[in-house]
């Protein structure tokens, strides 16, 4: 065996590495199943915690939070018909109708099973896929770098938005903020207006914790005057293992979902909700009773589900092997590795080979700890949905500012921190994305300084970007990436005005 791949089984095997994936699991799982809060959000409020433990303790609590929290969503999508994730919606279609009829348990086992099989497909797939990736992207220079990061954030710009124009604003924003501090190449200051706390520049992970969890927590505050601020679930669901009949019914869905969530997860800003809307629809499609679904049918959850935690591993491809996140929780995890001194990348397999596996040996015990906890613990964790949010939010208000002090012992990145929760929040008001702004804090270092970089090298040649067969090729699908939108969008009215015309 590969002393690399040993030694990455054993430091995601080690006993203090296991218990951050249990606790991590749990808290995913009772996150994502919380309506209000959000994957992004719990792992932001974990952050800081991770600061002071070893990096492998640190993913797998992380890594567990991101697989518990995929599955903990489709638990309130059933029980109360409130997706606690973007991506359980689809599950709700079949999951809440089978609740109401008597069959939550079912429903939740389904449910259940569904999700570990996706993830566990997935953790295949990140196992064989990604050591190549890495090896061909090792080919890379500045140039190649420049276009592969430029083609991550139109990607993100472009398909994680309804509005092209939006996106490209929020991105442009990010991309300003990246600015300030000091010059990469030169380390003169640039817009620190004469503040020596802006030298070091805005830090991402501060400015993350305001743009997700201060507009969260004034929603969530807003639903506690609306509506008390508590929910309430039926705990008495009887037997969850599914039935062999049940396994039988739910192969070809969770296969089918299995399949397009890890596809759709590493084509970057494609995310959770798309790929379980796309493997509901083909399940229906290849069902021999469609007209079931939308009526309490477990092929119906068993597609959505394993889509979305499918998602979580193909996401996990193009962060470590090409440094670009597939989805904002992977944009969290890079900046939680930087932290630790490790950049994602191509050089992460060649510098530090034995922790890339370690991630990957991580995220396969983070579905099985799920798996474990989510069926011993579910009475448990559908208690929680009955928390009042008057005593759950401002516990999280707290987590936030002491995280944010806690980067840099600074009461400066607490301002910060509430600054960008303000922007966060006009945001939401003028329908702005945020996503395209976050991975522009994560990714804007990295395009300006391989722009520079390759700039500098071929003096001021721009040129240089069209001599390497990589660079053209993500050029050309950046180009794809910004059109398709208006294609889109162009076709939609043709056929619109078909349908009018007749």
């Amino acid at each position: 065996m590969n002393p690399d791949i040993y030694q990455g089984f054993m430091q995601s095997t080690l006993p203090t590495s296991l218990i951050g994936t249990v606790i991590g699991s749990f808290l995913g799982l009772t996150v994502g199943m919380i309506p209000g809060m959000t994957i992004s959000a719990g792992i932001i409020i974990v952050l800081p915690l991770t600061f002071v433990l070893e990096p492998a303790i640190s993913i797998s609590l992380l890594l567990g939070l991101y697989a518990g929290g995929m599955m903990g969503g489709s638990f309130s999508a059933i029980l109360l018909n409130i997706p606690g994730t973007p991506s359980a919606s689809a599950t709700a279609m079949d999951g809440h109708p089978m609740a109401s009829r008597g069959e939550a348990g079912r429903a939740l086992g389904t449910s259940i099973i569904a999700s570990f099989s996706g993830g566990l497909f997935s953790f295949v797939c990140l196992y064989f896929i990604a050591p190549s990736l890495a090896e061909l992207a090792l080919q890379f220079r500045a140039p190649d770098l420049f276009s592969l990061v430029f083609f991550g954030m139109t990607v993100i710009c472009s398909f994680a938005t309804k509005s092209l124009i939006k996106g490209l604003l929020s991105g442009t924003i990010g991309l300003i903020i990246v600015t300030v501090g000091q010059d990469p190449i030169m380390g003169n200051p640039r817009f620190t207006f004469g503040d020596p706390n802006l030298l070091s520049g805005i830090h991402f992970l501060t400015a993350m914790i305001g743009l997700f969890a201060i507009p969260q927590l004034m929603d969530n505050l807003i639903d506690i005057v609306k509506r008390g601020g508590s929910f309430h679930a039926e705990s008495h669901f009887g037997k969850i293992m599914p039935s062999l009949s049940d396994f039988k019914t739910m192969r070809v869905p969770a296969a089918i979902g299995a399949f397009i969530g890890t596809f759709i997860g590493i084509l970057p800003g494609a995310g959770g909700p798309i790929a379980a809307f796309i493997s509901y629809d083909y399940a229906k499609k290849s069902s021999a009773h469609p007209e079931n679904f939308g009526k309490g049918t477990i092929e119906g959850i068993a597609a959505p589900e394993a889509a979305n935690n499918a998602v979580t591993g193909g996401a996990l491809i193009p962060m470590m092997t090409l440094g670009i996140p597939g989805d904002p929780v992977t944009a969290i995890l890079i900046g939680a590795l930087l932290v630790h001194g490790l950049a994602p990348g191509p050089l992460l397999f060649m510098e530090q080979a034995d922790f890339a596996y370690t991630i990957i040996f991580s995220f396969f015990w983070a579905n099985i700890f799920t798996l474990v906890v989510a069926l011993s613990s579910l009475r448990l964790l559908v208690k929680v949905l009955a928390t009042p949010k008057s005593i759950l939010m401002p516990t999280i208000a707290l987590l936030c500012i002491i995280g944010s002090y806690s980067l840099r012992n600074s009461f400066f990145d607490v301002y910060v921190m509430f600054f960008f929760g303000l922007l966060g929040l006009s945001m939401q008001w003028l329908q702005i994305p945020v996503v395209p702004l976050l991975l522009a804090l994560v990714l804007g270092k990295q395009l300006e300084e391989h722009l520079r970089v390759s700039l500098t090298a071929s003096r001021g040649d721009v040129t240089v970007f069209f001599t390497s067969p990589f660079s053209v090729f993500f050029l050309c699908l950046s180009v794809v990436s910004i059109a398709w939108p208006f294609i889109v969008e162009k076709r939609r009215k043709r056929a619109f005005a078909g349908q009018a015309q007749q």
